[in-house]
């Protein structure tokens, strides 16, 4: 597959705000870090570019990364955990369902096949444009 596939992460999800300014590291952030780690020595580095993004809209669902391409479907995932035991797993998670998808001509990534941590936090699956 030559196309170009993205995996967005929202940097301003599990943010903590005082006064009306984000204090400290958000949890987006601490997500992004682990998966630019892996995303170097990952055999699919260079068809799937990294994105940071200050909101994805999913407040309510933090911490939110989505997998997109062209002529497939768009997928968008919240409530991933992101504290400091689980971190590792959901980065290395995260990949592996970035894997799956860039495999799927359509993108379509069955619910049985995705890392568990992408199983229940699906916020939205969009159709590819035509």
């Amino acid at each position: 597959m030559t196309d170009q596939h993205t995996l967005f992460i929202c940097t301003t999800c599990a943010s903590t705000w005082q006064d009306g300014k984000r204090v400290g590291q958000s949890g987006g952030e601490k997500l992004l870090e682990p998966l630019q780690e892996l995303h170097q020595n990952w055999s699919l580095r260079d068809e799937f570019k990294l994105q940071s993004v200050e909101c994805m809209s999913a407040c309510s669902r933090p911490c939110a990364v989505s997998l997109a391409a062209s002529s497939k479907y768009t997928y968008l995932f919240g409530d991933l955990p992101v504290d400091v035991e689980t971190l590792p797993k959901t980065a290395a998670a995260i990949l592996d369902c970035a894997s799956l998808y860039h495999s799927q001509p359509d993108g379509l990534l069955p619910w049985s096949k995705r890392p568990e941590p992408l199983k229940k936090g699906i916020l939205a699956r969009i159709p590819p444009l035509s």
